[in-house]
């Protein structure tokens, strides 16, 4: 009897070998376009198909450049990363080096920063090129526990022969992203890898829930770093008049005088002292503030004139929203939620309601609760050019969208019955 595409996992548990002989022939089979003796798993299915597409050679091992230990050490301490180090060692390390694993921190590039482990397996590892400053991008090296965690934006469990690249059969891996708990953007992967026979069908959700304390950690020490900076800024903004707040460097909001508390403020990637132009407030002057900036915000916080909004949804892990043509220029990374919900209203330019988008996105028009907070979280940065009943953009607004070269990379984490549809169909409505 044949298995099933979800029966591999637990079945090579028990017969490891044998298992993986089979998924070899699945691996073969769907590569010279005969008949599998199992079906591959969806997400394994779908990251092939991506390979094909991107030319990644399957019988080649293809290493691109390491970076150098100073590049190394510099990324590592940019790294939002870095302070939830302890929190993946303590959970991850102990048992994995007596399961003879090892433990990989990837930032959002796909680039290795940490790994630590089992020593032989860490050996074992270099011969496969898992070494510091690697690419383990999945458009670099193939399907792995590293890269296709960072396109799908969900724990992924990779196999021997699941791996698309033949040299890496003999391993098994499990990785689960790391997104930032306050926008959802993509900060790495934590993956747990050793060799083939060291696989358990437990390790992914372990990983998965460790990836799950990294982020509560990262929500703490944020709430934290935001309650010493309005500690800061609350005998500032009882002096002022008029409409004003301080945010910490990323825009994140920790008091407000004279206006509506608003969650964030786009800054620029390197804000400086002065007159600026920011979304939503419109003309503002920027000084520094402790670990923060204080914004004081003229009388006028629309922007006037025709815009151009440009909806960039051409790569496969990171999509953005940029303004121009107005006081200003200015442009966001998305989390995967918002930019599937803007790439809704862009192809429906006469607009959605809740229930629209909420059969759109969940396939279910009663989730109208989570639209609409998302929709109000999306307002706060780009409210100037939205209007609602229904949701849609303004009518003066020029609206572009950057769809990547083949219509079925498409936002390829989601799992919204429309964007799936726009694989197939790239037409605008």
């Amino acid at each position: 009897m044949a298995l099933s595409p979800m029966d591999v996992t637990q079945f090579a548990a028990v017969d490891t070998a044998r298992a993986a002989r089979m998924l070899s022939e699945v691996r073969s089979a769907r590569l010279s376009g005969g008949r599998a003796p199992v079906a591959p798993r969806p997400v394994i299915e779908q990251s092939w198909e991506r390979m094909l597409r991107g030319g990644v050679d399957p019988e080649h091992d293809f290493r691109s450049g390491l970076l150098s230990p100073e590049e190394v050490r510099r990324r590592r301490e940019s790294s939002e990363l870095r302070h939830v180090l302890p929190v993946l060692r303590e959970a991850l390390l102990s048992v994995a080096d007596v399961a003879h694993h090892i433990m990989v921190v990837a930032d959002d590039d796909g680039r290795v920063l940490w790994r630590e482990g089992s020593a032989p397996v860490l050996r074992r590892a270099d011969g496969l090129g898992f070494e510091l400053g690697a690419d383990w991008r999945e458009e670099v090296v193939g399907t792995n526990g590293v890269g296709t965690p960072a396109v799908t934006r969900r724990p992924v469990q990779v196999f021997a022969s699941e791996h698309f690249v033949r040299s890496q059969a003999t391993w098994t891996c499990a990785g689960a992203p790391i997104t930032d708990p306050r926008s959802g953007l993509l900060l790495g992967v934590v993956d747990v890898s050793g060799p083939l026979e060291t696989m358990h069908p437990a390790t992914l959700a372990w990983v998965d829930s460790v990836a799950k304390l990294a982020e509560a950690r990262l929500r703490e020490l944020h709430t934290q770093s935001l309650e010493r900076l309005r500690a800061v800024a609350a005998p500032v903004l009882a002096r002022l008049a008029g409409r004003a707040l301080v945010a910490d460097r990323d825009g994140w909001t920790a008091a407000v005088t004279g206006m509506p508390y608003l969650e964030r403020v786009v800054l620029p990637k390197s804000p400086e002292a002065g007159a600026r132009w920011l979304p939503v407030l419109g003309a503002c002057t920027v000084e520094p503030l402790a670990e923060g900036w204080l914004v004081r915000a003229a009388a006028e916080p629309v922007p006037q004139g025709a815009t151009r909004i440009v909806l960039d949804l051409g790569q496969p892990r990171r999509w953005s929203v940029r303004v121009l043509g107005g006081a200003e220029d200015w442009a966001r990374e998305l989390s995967p939620r918002h930019a599937e919900l803007l790439y809704l209203l862009a192809v429906h330019r006469g607009g959605r309601s809740a229930a629209g988008l909420a059969g759109d996105m969940f396939g279910d028009p009663a989730r109208t609760v989570t639209v609409r907070a998302e929709m109000s979280r999306v307002r706060r940065y780009l409210g100037a050019y939205l209007e609602h009943r229904p949701y849609r953009f303004c009518e003066d607004a020029e609206v572009e969208i950057l769809l990547p070269p083949d219509p079925r990379d498409l936002l390829p984490h989601s799992t919204a019955p429309a964007v799936m549809d726009g694989r197939a169909s790239t037409g605008v409505r």
